[in-house]
């Protein structure tokens, strides 16, 4: 009985294993396709998170565009705004 709890032990380590590998693997790949150097932050006005631009939700107003986390927060702006 002891065997069988060694080999699903090993079965077990060996697959936690090889995902570790192949996750630092897939990392360092995604890392020397990216081009450019660092991205630049926006603050969400409403909650001040701190997000990337391109993942943001963006509202343009009088030529000026506010940068939001979430639907959420760009609604809260957007009732300040009216009144």
């Amino acid at each position: 009985m002891s065997w069988v709890f060694r080999l699903l032990l090993v079965l077990v380590l060996i697959r936690v294993l090889s995902r570790l590998i192949g996750g630092v693997i897939a990392g360092m790949a995604e890392k020397k396709g990216r081009q450019g150097g660092p991205v630049q932050l926006v603050r969400d006005p409403v909650c001040g998170t701190y997000v990337v631009p391109a993942r943001a939700l963006p509202l343009t107003a009088a030529g000026i565009t506010q940068y939001f986390c979430s639907e959420r927060c760009r609604e809260q702006y957007l009732a300040r705004a009216r009144g």
